[in-house]
């Protein structure tokens, strides 16, 4: 499994970055294993709420982790604010990078990920096969 160390620059929406560099790889399954930097603001939706929330910055992203894939993506972030209050979720789109998002991707090129409705859940999830 390669591992993919980038640097995202001042900017960029964060989540639309990862995105547009998953789709780059022929796999496009790509696992986010970690990353940290800082964000103008962040867009989360959290867990059972049906839209984002706000949260003006600026911010430290303390982490960035989930799955990329052609049908898809699920990512989480944690971020805290000058105060030091903590603040996670699912990763919105409109995050826009500050100064910098470290960032290291696992490519999966034996694997094939991808997202389909699940009757259990009632979301798509993620379904993971070995690539012919």
């Amino acid at each position: 499994m390669p591992w993919l160390p980038i640097r995202l620059t001042p900017g960029l929406d964060l989540r639309r970055a990862l995105e547009s560099l998953a789709a780059q790889h022929a796999t496009g399954s790509v696992f986010v294993v970690s990353g940290i930097g800082s964000l103008e603001g962040a867009s989360l939706r959290y867990a059972g709420d049906a839209t984002e929330t706000w949260i003006a910055g600026p911010l430290e992203i303390l982490n960035v982790s989930g799955t990329l894939c052609p049908s898809g993506a699920h990512l989480h972030m944690t971020v805290s604010d000058a105060s030091g209050r903590v603040y996670g979720g699912h990763l919105g789109h409109g995050n826009t990078i500050r100064t910098t998002a470290e960032i290291l991707l696992a490519v999966l090129h034996e694997w094939s990920l991808t997202r389909e409705h699940d009757a259990a859940t009632g979301f798509d999830e993620l379904l993971v096969r070995p690539r012919a």
